[in-house]
């Protein structure tokens, strides 16, 4: 059965929050996008006629399509090259879907969507429904066909497991842009010490290159083994302008809510490295260097960079 114009744009009204939804789910832009689109030729070949609330058919279908992913993405994760890390998305990407309030940004910062990787599909299904979007345990047990005092439960552990991870502190735009100078302040030093004088002592450094980009597969661990890596990383040199095809320009700007490094290579991006603050200081650097990962934050950094100079060059 065809869709007439008004349950197309009915679809279209609702695709920004069910992207949201499914980016939180999936830790991919590439695979949210998938997936809402899945949910397009569900919505298209239903009876949509017969359909009472279109809001809740439509987060159930997408959320149950998520959860098949998500359980055949841990067999996936198994054979992946390397570590992996989620899709950073530059900031005022609309796939982050709302930040009104403290809960809705922790859910999409970059340090959450690692954490979030420890969690079952159920798990992380109720803690994004319910953290991020607000939906009522009675609406979140409809959609995962469970009882609500099974959602309130799993809610409560997912929560438990994500608030075990660490102790992150928010941070503005202009907080954020002044860390990301002093860290490439110290990291282009040429000197470790101004580098572990940022890094708690605890400090890990991961990176993810998808077997695409030379990436260690094991992290660094502590202030001083990170600090001597992050000091070679930001050394200029031939061998790296040749991996990433010209002369890498850095920028400071924000990912998922939170200080990022971006590195630049004729208009496209080439790396982003997230940073994890905390009062102590910087707990981790990740770095996402596969290009299957960094599409969408090009397409970004194309339609909102306005001329700024980089603040340093590889």
């Amino acid at each position: 059965m065809g869709l007439i114009a008004s349950d197309v744009d009915r679809f279209e009204s609702a695709r920004p929050r069910l992207e949201a939804i499914a980016y939180r789910l999936l830790g991919s832009a590439a695979e949210a996008e998938d997936a809402v689109q899945e949910t397009y030729l569900r919505w298209q070949a239903a009876d949509v006629g017969q359909i009472r609330v279109p809001e809740a058919w439509l987060t159930k279908v997408l959320t149950n399509w998520c959860l098949n992913l998500l359980t055949s993405a841990r067999a996936r994760r198994e054979t992946y090259v390397g570590r992996w890390l989620p899709e950073p998305l530059l900031s005022g990407d609309p796939m982050l879907g709302p930040a009104d309030t403290a809960e809705q940004r922790e859910s999409v910062s970059y340090a959450v969507l690692v954490l979030l990787e420890r969690l079952s599909p159920n798990e992380r299904a109720v803690y994004v429904l319910r953290e991020a979007f607000d939906y009522p345990h009675r609406e979140i047990a409809r959609i995962l066909d469970i009882t609500e005092a099974a959602s309130q439960q799993i809610h409560h552990r997912a929560r438990k497991h994500v608030a075990a991870g660490t102790a992150r502190t928010e941070i503005d735009e202009a907080a954020a842009r002044r860390i990301v100078e002093e860290f490439l302040a110290a990291a282009t030093s040429g000197r470790t010490e101004p580098l572990v004088q940022l890094l708690t002592q605890d400090a890990v450094s991961v990176a993810d290159g998808g077997g695409k980009v030379v990436a260690r597969a094991k992290a660094f661990e502590g202030a001083v083994a990170v600090a001597t890596f992050l000091r070679g990383l930001f050394k200029p040199g031939a061998a790296k302008r040749a991996q990433v095809g010209g002369v890498p320009e850095i920028y400071a700007t924000t990912a998922n809510g939170g200080p990022a490094v971006l590195a630049v290579v004729d208009g496209r991006v080439v790396g982003i490295i997230c940073l994890e603050v905390t009062a102590e200081g910087i707990v981790a650097v990740r770095n996402q260097v596969n290009p299957d990962k960094l599409v969408r934050a090009t397409r970004q950094w194309a339609a909102g960079h306005r001329g700024e100079a980089p603040l340093h060059s590889l």
